[in-house]
């Protein structure tokens, strides 16, 4: 099998847990299996993705979750046309800037592309 595909629905009640037990589902039953350093990568990925995506997306977002035989793309949707920025971290707030860089760093590569209706779609392929 070259692709695995899965996609979880959120709504603003879903916690940003439910969104990472998600992931851990779909990595666990990936054939053949990624790596534990790859798999926690993807988790914290999803966890950042998704909880931009609730904080700044209008509180409702999807999150797809695609196996390849070179990676794993993790892709949230959400209704807001704004990309994520850079931005420096807060220190001292506790306002965040944290995340984005991180995805940037962790992924092989990262995308925000325009919905079709609206939104954007928010991926990063990472190593497997």
């Amino acid at each position: 099998m070259d692709a695995m595909s899965v996609n979880a629905s959120a709504r603003p009640a879903v916690s940003v847990a439910g969104a990472r037990r998600s992931a851990r589902d779909f990595l666990d039953a990936l054939l053949p299996p990624a790596t534990a350093e790859a798999a926690d990568t993807v988790v914290l990925v999803v966890s950042e993705l998704f909880t931009n995506a609730l904080l700044h997306g209008g509180g409702t977002c999807a999150v797809q979750l695609t196996a390849h035989l070179d990676g794993i793309e993790v892709a949230v949707h959400d209704p807001s046309p704004q990309p994520p920025r850079m931005r420096t971290p807060d220190l001292i707030d506790g306002t965040g800037g944290f995340g984005w860089p991180v995805v940037n760093h962790l992924a092989h590569r990262t995308a925000v592309t325009p919905g079709p209706y609206g939104g954007k779609t928010v991926s990063a392929l990472l190593p497997r």
